[in-house]
């Protein structure tokens, strides 16, 4: 194999492609970048058996050819030559890289035992804006579980009926779910995919108005954009009903403005951001959100006016999560509503109710 590309045009097919590689494995090739050289472009692959991601360059090719080259030592170092052409070459075991004056060379492994990658995944699908999908995405990926105790909770659950669709993560404590229209589906459809290859589905696809269709396969899903074609596995299995979950009513709500909200509670998180749950206290009475935190640094109260309705309420929760979940909320005014100290309580917009977010409090010595 031997091409001459752009250092730039590289340099960001790398980055997107090593996404895809393993971190822990046994098996050496899947920890590498397969590039293809033929026909005036240079493709790269790289997948770790869950995700696997494939980018298009131009290049110019003088020797058709394949190899699989170390993905993290390779991307760290072509990004270094973003300003210059490069040339690459392999023979057997090692490819050369000429830039400038300089070469380097690189121990490379055939691309005979690179994994294939399956891009027949067409059967179903559906299409929504872009927008939409970004905004699916970071509305609720956050929420997903991180450990591999429940693995089906480590992804969103899509959930496409009609021209309806809903998106759903949880890890046990919180839960998001957000709303919204499909442009088209070629049927009903409900799929787990994970939120890691959601995230990159979100920096793959491009900003402002267009159309992003996902194709749905045999448990695998499929997006392209742009000269980048995506692949994952879904997760199988019964995710949680969030009906099942989501109280239908509530005793006490709470109208406030967003951003004097979330000052007051990033304040409250500073003196506790070490402890375990990082407690903050929300004490709801008259016209009144007194938020308090202690530690062994000292305490804050403070108190935000809001608009209350319905009975008084003491309630303890984890910092990050009602952060995280006014961080994605919109609106100038966004509404809280509660049941009680020890039942989980939602926050909401307070004009489109399309996103909400559940929390489960935290139980102390003052609320058991």
């Amino acid at each position: 194999m031997k091409c001459i590309c752009e250092g730039i045009n590289l340099s960001e097919a790398v980055l997107k492609v090593v996404k895809a590689c393993a971190s822990k494995t046994t098996v050496p090739v899947l920890e590498c970048i397969k590039l293809s050289a033929k026909n005036d472009t240079l493709t790269l692959s790289a997948t770790d058996g869950e995700i696997s991601i494939i980018k298009s360059i131009p290049a110019e090719i003088n020797e058709e050819g394949e190899v699989c080259v170390p993905g993290k030592y390779f991307s760290d170092f072509i990004k270094k030559l973003e300003d210059v052409q490069l040339v690459l070459s392999a023979e057997g075991r090692k490819m050369d890289i000429v830039y400038a004056d300089s070469q380097t060379s690189m121990q490379v492994l055939p691309a005979d035992d690179f994994p294939a990658i399956d891009l027949d995944i067409r059967e179903n699908s559906f299409k929504l804006k872009t927008s939409d999908l970004k905004r699916f995405i970071t509305s609720t990926s956050f929420c997903c579980a991180s450990d591999d105790s429940r693995p089906i909770l480590k992804g969103c659950q899509f959930v496409i009926n009609g021209e309806d669709i809903c998106v759903t993560s949880l890890d046990g404590f919180r839960l998001a779910t957000v709303s919204g229209k499909v442009i088209s589906a070629t049927g009903n459809m409900e799929i787990v995919c994970p939120a890691r290859t959601l995230n990159e589905i979100e920096k793959m696809i491009p900003e402002g108005e267009g159309e992003t269709e996902i194709f749905v396969q045999r448990g695998m899903i499929l997006v392209s954009s742009e000269n980048t074609v995506l692949t994952s596995r879904l997760y199988g299995g019964d995710f949680i009903k969030k009906e099942n979950i989501i109280p239908r009513s509530f005793i006490t709500t709470v109208t406030v403005d967003r951003d004097k909200l979330k000052a007051s509670m990033e304040r409250a998180a500073i003196l506790v951001r070490g402890d375990k749950n990082s407690l903050i206290i929300f004490d709801i009475s008259g016209d009144t959100v007194e938020i308090s935190s202690a530690s062994e640094i000292g305490n804050v109260q403070e108190p935000v006016k809001a608009e209350i309705d319905g009975k008084d309420v003491r309630i303890a929760m984890n910092s990050k999560f009602i952060i995280d979940a006014v961080n994605a909320l919109t609106e100038e005014k966004i509404v809280l509503s509660f049941n009680n100290q020890v039942q989980p309580f939602t926050c909401q917009n307070a004009e489109n109710k399309d996103t909400l977010y559940l929390i489960l409090p935290v139980r102390t010595s003052n609320n058991a």
